[in-house]
């Protein structure tokens, strides 16, 4: 596999990474066995001390940081700053919060004596990461790992290694052990040798449905938990009492930011067909006002796409979807300039038959319905093989709420832009994958809960009664 830095605006190579070695994999296999085991016996209190020091180090290097990602996968500069400030403010919020959230909850029971969960580290975790968000993306499995007190190590994207490899030095020029988070340039074989050792112990995943699928059943062969976020189509519903205002000067900007290329883009706009008109015209008129150039100048407003590849297979899509009846509203030329850019794209006329319908769109494309009624909207939202998030827009936030219940995904954003913070949970349903990130739930995807139980002495009194007994009796 080739690691490659490629710059989407001026296609020229940048850096070029060597493969790792079976030799180097076994070596950090084994470098990350150790500091788990000394991290059992480290209070968490010096791991916090440390991760609140990693935030400051990504401050301090910030603008390295984002250039680096800017030049190498091609977002907006500001965009960029706005992604590696997010991984500091995460890295400080577990450091504040993961004692607390991990603290022994006390249960209930008939059984004679006290009993309690606690939330344990269980070991290596690997990471695969894609490149859409180079830095959040490894940084939301690192911390609260890194306070649970699971060592990584991560396969990153291969278009992406310069930025990989930066923010793991930083996290270890912060202060963090060697082995907590290791950086390897790995290719599918060795990321499956990495899955089957028994020294990982679970695999977290954000990347395409496909590959969600190889590294979910190698994890399932050898009995490793894993949580994966796949791709998603995420509805953004506008009901006819909405603020059109604000719906407007939302709208564009959820479609195109980072060039569309998110997994919780809003790339299905269901509008009541009372607003319809307006909702589209507008539309058209902020894809029309974005200034395409170098990311890197403030100026610019639309990025180009992450790679040629990227670039022509979104271009195959749409043409597929124009020969299945979809009408071009808006933009579908090309733009002349030499990087990768795509002109953002409004089609209608999508019915049932058409490919798009049910294909996630991973750039400047939106798609949008005419609905009659709420109830066709959520139909219509509903259907979709993907689950992750949506937007609801209503003049009443808990009718929109109320709407929002009945949407088949893992998050839903009312009256609102989407939002990524440490303290949400992050994740999806149905193809869109399982598990979550960030908040206490992500904190405790890989931990073991384990059961103590401490009783003042044997219950031998009930010994002919209950399951428990029952079970102790047979042996």
């Amino acid at each position: 596999m080739a690691y490659q830095t490629i710059n989407p605006y001026t296609n020229e190579m940048v850096k070029e990474y060597k493969d790792a070695t079976d030799q180097q994999l076994e070596e950090t296999l084994q470098r990350g066995h150790e500091l788990y085991k000394t991290f059992k016996k480290q209070e968490m209190k010096e791991r916090a001390k440390i991760l609140h020091q990693v935030a400051a180090t990504i401050r301090e290097k910030s603008d390295e940081l984002a250039r680096t990602c800017t030049t190498e996968m091609g977002k907006l500069l500001n965009e960029s700053k706005g992604e590696v400030e997010l991984c500091a403010v995460i890295a400080d919020w577990f450091a504040d919060h993961a004692e607390e959230m991990l603290q022994p909850d006390q249960i209930e029971t008939q059984a004679h004596g006290q009993a309690e969960v606690h939330y344990q580290a269980t070991g290596m975790i690997m990471m695969v990461e894609p490149w859409n968000f180079p830095y959040y993306q490894m940084m939301r499995v690192f911390a609260p790992n890194f306070m649970v007190g699971n060592p990584m190590v991560l396969k990153h994207a291969s278009n992406t290694p310069s930025s990989a490899q930066l923010l793991a030095d930083v996290i270890v020029e912060a202060g963090a052990p060697e082995g907590s988070l290791t950086n390897l340039f790995l290719d599918y074989d060795q990321v499956s040798k990495a899955i089957a050792d028994p020294r990982v112990q679970g695999v977290a995943l954000t990347g395409s449905e496909k590959s969600g699928a190889i590294v979910a059943k190698t994890a399932g062969e050898h009995l490793k938990k894993v949580t994966l976020e796949l791709g998603g189509m995420d509805p953004f519903i506008v009901l006819d009492d909405a603020n059109m205002d604000e719906v407007c000067d939302i709208a564009w900007r959820s479609r195109l930011y980072n060039a569309g290329q998110e997994c919780t883009s809003s790339k299905r706009f269901i509008v009541m067909e009372k607003v319809y008109d307006e909702f589209v015209e507008s539309l058209k008129e902020n894809f029309s006002k974005v200034k395409p150039g170098d990311p890197l100048d403030p100026e610019t407003t639309l990025a180009p796409m992450n790679s040629k590849k990227a670039k022509e297979q979104l271009q195959e899509q749409v043409e597929e979807a124009i020969k299945a009846g979809a009408t071009v509203e808006y933009g579908n030329e090309p733009i002349d300039l030499p990087g990768q850019f795509f002109m953002p794209t409004i089609l209608t006329g999508i019915d049932k038959d058409n490919p798009v319908h049910t294909t996630e769109l991973f750039g400047p494309v939106a798609v949008v319905y005419k609905v009659a009624s709420e109830e066709e909207a959520i139909e219509l939202a509903n259907d979709s093989p993907y689950g992750l998030g949506g937007i609801v827009f209503a003049g009443d936030k808990e009718h929109g709420a109320e709407l929002a219940k009945q949407i088949e995904t893992g998050m839903v954003f009312v009256n609102s832009f989407r939002y990524s913070l440490p303290e949400i949970p992050f994740g999806g349903v149905k193809h869109s994958g399982f598990g979550r990130e960030m908040s206490s739930m992500g904190l405790k995807a890989f931990v073991n809960e384990k059961l103590i139980l401490k009783a003042d002495h044997p219950d031998t009194d009930n010994l002919s009664s209950g399951l428990v007994a029952s079970q102790t009796l047979k042996k």
